[in-house]
């Protein structure tokens, strides 16, 4: 069982980037599928999550409108697309599932991480 994030790297402010989120030994049709973030000497913070049915919720005002959550369940990943990323966006990103809902704050499996550095 596995949780694999990729797609972070260094973009200017302004600029794009797609974040995926990749289940291997199980499906993620059933788990809400869920993205936090870690910014240097801050705690982590959950933002945004996916239900097993599609109902999105993002948590924090400064990602509404730049951020969108989504999923395949064909290809057994979810994904977050992130435009117009501000410095502010620096973080290194986590994605979890869970068979609870999204407003549980409980989570089955945990991916890795991916940093996402955003230059001014």
């Amino acid at each position: 069982v596995q949780l694999q994030a990729s797609g972070g790297g260094l973009v200017q402010a302004g600029g794009s980037l797609v974040l995926s989120c990749e289940a291997s030994g199980f499906s993620v049709n059933r788990y809400g599928i869920a993205w936090f973030r870690q910014a240097p000497g801050k705690e982590r913070e959950g933002f945004s999550c996916i239900s097993a049915g599609g109902t999105t919720r993002y948590n924090h005002e400064s990602v509404k409108g730049r951020f969108t959550i989504s999923r395949d369940n064909a290809k057994n990943t979810g994904y977050l697309t992130m435009n117009s990323l501000r410095p502010e966006d620096t973080a290194v990103y986590y994605c979890a599932v869970t068979k609870y809902s999204c407003g549980s704050g409980l989570f089955d499996f945990w991916g890795q991480g991916t940093q996402v550095t955003v230059s001014s």
